[in-house]
């Protein structure tokens, strides 16, 4: 099985050209021996505890046979000969005169070398190094774009690059994550240590990711440093743990689910970061609530309970900078001002589980709201309703049948909306005065749509990253689209020369659920659904 949850674009131009490879210093190693072998007496204590009631149950069935007169039998001749081999404690740890391995073994005796050339036992020298160099080069007219996968139960973030003139899009690295990924934010702003354990300088331009999963803890990745081990710093309890100088072993008892007000208790569904305080970064949890953290000090500022059940959806107002709307499965969305925790919030209220909520970039007066049955709601701010019942969008759509798990409004063109679904959709419609209309609607063979993200740059503008079930990344470039073109055409370059359908994915790029839904494959342009093309 595998499944693309989230993405996320990377504006060009914060890539570092060449990323620099994570560098593993004594102190560093130290901290992943103390960790592994935490990770090894937990394992220990596990087989422990599975071996005691392996030996309870064999108790219980030996009873059993005695009680219902079935004769039980001591040991065989066979048994002498193999009591010398001593069978009954060959997995026993308690060994003499050995030494206690641990699980990356006498690591610090391994000589490392930056480069071949400082090798003494390397005596034929070869270009590699400067191959993977140029092999890591990103330029300036590439976009990263970020892929949450989970893969086999194996979860790690993807970075491609995006090469858009020579229509490529390939794996540049990847990060292994500990827990299932839900939400993935990219960060212009420095976080956390850098290698030689100094703050890093927050004046500076950064290229980060943060990442909400399954597990409460927020992760945060610097985007330029391959084969990192660890993330640079960790949002949650898992961080203050770490700050406070000590790996602390974790008892072996269920977590506490109680919401309070330094760290999330459950899973991270949702992250929004203020672009313009640069060091004020939101997250919204299954634990039912808001937390604004501060990057400066990797701690929660303050926590905010304005739903009733699991909040889906976060984002910061484009106009009113400490403004946050927010929406939840308790089938209402919330308009709060950060600074007034304590204030009466406005809520608006839909027919169903909230999916997604959406300011308009274009107008901040506006917003919208997806559902689980498929309704987009446009709603005025200005309008707060007294109550929920009286909520009155300026208009509804219904998008989908299904759910409406993905939506985006396109950054640079005003009005131009993407809607994905777990029917398997891609749909693009045109906003004007009058409403929304449909412009084209596809199958993009991606299985159920989990996300749809237009480019972040003017250059990338009608480019749609579009991921899902079957583990899949497409890149649609919906300007080659006749009906999209004639739709917006005065918005886009024009173009005399006739244009071929561009949709870019990685070479080869196959998994086990293709072979099982060979029938959802990407149609051709006869299967497309669209209100204007020919």
């Amino acid at each position: 099985m595998s499944m693309i949850t989230a993405t996320a674009w990377v504006p060009r131009g914060y890539a570092a050209e060449f990323p620099t490879k994570y560098a593993v210093d004594d102190q560093e190693l130290a901290r992943i021996s103390k960790l592994a072998k935490l990770k090894l007496e937990d394992a220990q204590e596990d087989l422990k505890d599975a071996r005691e009631g392996e030996e309870t149950e064999t108790d219980g069935d030996a009873t059993m046979e005695e009680d219902g007169g079935v004769k039980v039998t001591g040991p065989s001749e066979n048994d002498d000969d193999l009591r010398e081999y001593d069978l009954d404690n060959y997995d026993s740890d308690d060994t003499k005169d050995t030494k206690t391995l641990s699980m990356l073994g006498n690591a610090k005796a391994l000589a490392y070398h930056d480069s071949n050339a400082e090798d003494p036992y390397i005596t034929i020298q070869d270009e590699q190094d400067e191959d993977e160099r140029e092999e890591l080069q990103i330029l300036t007219t590439d976009n990263m774009v970020l892929a949450a996968r989970v893969e086999d139960e194996v979860a790690h973030l993807e970075v491609y690059v995006y090469e858009d003139e020579m229509d490529n899009l390939y794996v540049h690295h990847d990060i292994m994550l500990p827990a299932i990924p839900l939400c993935v934010e990219w960060l212009d702003i420095p976080v956390g240590k850098t290698q030689t354990g100094d703050p890093v300088d927050q004046s500076t331009r950064g290229n980060y990711v943060a990442v909400g999963a399954f597990e409460p803890d927020i992760e945060v990745w610097d985007l330029d440093t391959v084969d990192c081990m660890y993330p640079n710093a960790i949002l949650g309890e898992g961080g203050q743990e770490e700050a406070e100088g000590e790996v602390k072993k974790k008892k072996k008892k269920k977590k506490s689910k109680k919401a309070n007000d330094a760290y999330h208790v459950d899973a991270v569904l949702a992250l929004a970061a203020n672009k313009n305080h640069r060091t004020l970064l939101a997250s919204s949890s299954a634990d039912k609530t808001v937390k604004l953290w501060d990057l400066n000090t990797t701690r929660c500022a303050k926590s905010y309970s304005h739903h009733t059940d699991k909040v889906c959806s976060i984002e910061w107002s484009p106009k009113d900078t400490t403004v946050l709307l927010s929406g939840s499965y308790d089938r209402t969305a919330v308009v709060a001002d950060m600074r007034a925790p304590d204030a009466t919030v406005p809520r608006w209220g839909v027919e169903s589980d909230v999916e997604s909520v959406r300011w308009n970039p274009h107008d901040a007066n506006y917003f919208y709201i997806t559902t689980e049955s498929g309704m987009i709601h446009y709603h005025d701010v200005r309008q707060a309703p007294s109550s929920l019942a009286a909520s009155k969008p300026v208009w509804k759509l219904q998008a989908h049948d299904a759910s409406v798990s993905s939506f985006d409004i396109n950054p640079t063109v005003p009005g131009y909306l993407a809607t994905g679904s777990s029917d398997k959709e891609v749909k693009l419609w045109n906003v004007q005065a009058a409403g929304p209309s449909m412009v084209v609607s596809r199958n993009l063979g991606v299985g159920k749509v989990f996300s749809t993200n237009f480019g972040p740059d003017p250059e990338v503008a009608f480019r749609l990253a579009v991921a899902g079930s079957k583990g899949s990344v497409q890149i649609w470039d919906t300007s080659t689209n006749g009906a999209i073109r004639r739709t917006f055409a005065s918005r886009m370059k024009s173009s005399d020369t006739p244009t071929i359908e561009r949709l870019v994915g990685l070479q080869n790029d196959t998994s086990e659920s293709d072979e099982s839904d060979k029938d959802e494959e990407p149609q051709d342009k006869d299967g497309w659904e669209s209100m204007e093309e020919d």
